[in-house]
């Protein structure tokens, strides 16, 4: 099957609406995605670009416990574009993210991972840190009157 993939950085601009469709959980929030670039030596912005990003079964409930509105995410999904009749004879379209993964942007802010209790209900054990192969020890930036994170 031809799919269109996209990942696409953005804002999260309305609350997650998390719900029950059919057996299976929903949530969906529209994203904004608004370009930068250089333009005679100053940054600007380009149009943004609205898109609905819908969530479904495990990490619709991920997303709903985890996203807020104004966050700073990254979505990858499947790309569609739905087109429909309005009451009134119109027509209108929205371009949607059926997402495969959503996570914060850390160019943005910084975030916390919880591994969520396993389906038994015992706690998830936490993973061993492991440094990439060949990965240099990193040591905590400090700037002049800043204190080391």
């Amino acid at each position: 099957m031809n799919e269109s993939t996209v990942i696409v950085p953005g804002w999260v601009g309305g609350d997650v609406d998390l719900r029950e469709v059919g057996e299976s959980q929903v949530a969906s929030f529209r994203l904004a995605s608004t370009p930068r670039y250089q333009r005679q030596g100053e940054w600007v912005d380009g149009p943004t670009s609205w898109f609905t990003v819908n969530c479904w079964r495990g990490l619709a409930r991920h997303v709903a416990g985890s996203v807020r509105r104004g966050d700073a995410v990254v979505v990858h999904g499947r790309l569609r574009v739905d087109t429909w009749t309005r009451d009134d004879g119109s027509t209108s379209t929205t371009v949607v993210v059926d997402a495969t993964s959503v996570g914060h942007d850390l160019n943005r802010g910084t975030a916390t991972f919880t591994r969520p209790a396993r389906r038994d209900g015992s706690a998830a054990e936490p993973g061993p840190a492991v440094e990439p192969a060949g990965a240099p020890a990193v040591e905590p930036v400090v700037e002049e009157g800043r204190p080391a994170a």
